[in-house]
């Protein structure tokens, strides 16, 4: 019997895993601290872009070895430009995922914010960077009445989205008119911005150096910033380690791209589009808003967020990606016609989201999951294009590694939970 009597508490041990600072653990540890990091991580079902980095090496590797067509520098050159288009409206998903919802409107969307510059341009004329605002504009306006009616009438965003796929589609059919599909000039500002590519050596080594560069010194200023706020930090060794680690994958790719044309500039514009919106969903207040509405609705109210509007604003950010990549689509194939948005690209940009380590539940996820979930999805389509195989194939496998990866965020979270850290 306990002392103090049969009413007296009874310690029992906690079962959750402490939470420790990895910064703590490797300044302290050093190198035996990256692994006992490791599998704290693994062990406790933090993931973080493990299973796709491990997917796409695989899918690299099978692909490389059936053909080696699939990794020569003119085909993944061609993949980095392929992937654009899907890949920016995938960041609109990342940002509406970490709230826990979901935006089925965003391919008719991009059909839709396609046709408006078309129309305005080719058959208003209209000045090109009139049409271009316009279409992205019309973007944001989407956004904003879809965020409306989720967030101040209290429609569920699934219905609110699912009307607006079919209403934004029929918009879309009504502004193109009877023809169908309006051609692209093929000189006009969004074909440029997908057809250039700079061939100068020096441009793709450049882009990958500033790359660098820019991650070493955000490193350094965290690391100041949070030993002069007492709390712990990466060692020098681990911003080293990290920066380095980079470096070799982004010159590995600059030198891949020279070896074919260059650096394209709808894939440099890709790259900046997520490392700006990375920093503001990890650096800004908003972001963090957008965090903690994903984790806990309500205990964000009840911290002061002005959830009504950051929920708005996601979905306007949302609408406003799917506007930029329906106009990359568009420089694509030269055109706006009554198929732009439909197909398989709603199902690839969220799948391309999720694959790339977003979770379906909120609150956790990374505008770099758009470009790793682009680069799966679109390396598996081109692998069997080159296979020859059919597209009822392909199909299969994309919808059996997004499950996949939904398997492994539900089983990742349910570990957190064991953990005592979800």
């Amino acid at each position: 019997m306990p002392k103090g009597g049969v009413n007296a508490p009874v310690e029992v041990a906690a079962a959750a895993t402490p939470a420790v600072d990895p910064r703590l653990i490797v300044r302290q540890q050093g190198l035996s601290g990256y692994v006992q990091e490791f599998r704290r991580r693994i062990g406790s079902g933090e993931l973080g872009s493990l299973p796709v980095i491990v997917a796409l090496i695989v899918i690299w590797a099978v692909f490389g070895s059936l053909n080696s067509t699939f990794l020569s520098a003119q085909n993944l050159s061609n993949l980095s430009q392929q992937i654009v288009g899907t890949g920016m409206i995938a960041i609109g998903v990342v940002f509406v995922l970490l709230l826990g919802e979901i935006d089925l409107s965003v391919g008719s969307v991009s059909g839709l914010c396609a046709a408006i510059y078309a129309v305005l341009l080719v058959t208003h004329g209209v000045n090109q960077w009139v049409a271009l605002l316009a279409a992205l504009a019309g973007g944001a306006v989407v956004g904003l009445i879809q965020g409306f009616f989720f967030a101040k009438v209290g429609v569920p965003a699934f219905v609110v989205t699912l009307a607006g796929n079919l209403g934004w589609n029929g918009l879309m059919l009504q502004i193109l008119g009877s023809t169908g599909t309006v051609n692209l000039p093929g000189t006009d500002i969004v074909s440029r911005l997908y057809t250039t590519i700079y061939g100068q050596q020096a441009a793709a080594y450049g882009a990958a150096a500033v790359g660098v560069v820019l991650f070493l010194v955000s490193s350094l200023v965290d690391t100041r910033r949070r030993r002069a706020a007492g709390v712990p930090f990466r060692p020098p060794m681990d911003i080293a380690l990290r920066t380095i680690a980079i470096a070799v994958v982004g010159f590995l790719a600059a030198y891949t791209l020279n070896q074919y044309k260059g650096l394209p500039l709808a894939l440099l514009i890709f790259l900046i589009f997520i490392v700006v919106l990375d920093f503001v969903l990890r650096r800004t207040t908003y972001g963090r808003q957008i965090f903690a509405l994903g984790g806990n609705i309500e205990g964000a109210r009840r911290a002061g967020i002005n959830v009504s509007w950051t929920r708005i604003s996601v979905f306007m950010i949302t609408s406003t990606m799917a506007a930029v990549g329906g106009l990359f689509l568009a420089a694509q194939i030269q055109s706006a016609s009554q198929t732009s948005g439909g197909g398989n690209l709603l199902m690839n940009a969220i799948a391309a989201a999720v694959i790339g380590g977003t979770s379906l539940f909120g609150g956790r996820g990374s505008t770099w999951s758009a470009l790793l979930g682009a680069l799966v999805i679109g390396s598996i389509q081109s692998g069997m294009n080159i296979e020859g195989l059919s597209n009822a194939l392909q199909f299969m496998i994309t919808g059996a590694v997004l499950l996949a990866a939904v398997v492994i965020d539900s089983l990742s979270r349910r570990t957190q939970k064991a953990a005592g850290r979800a």
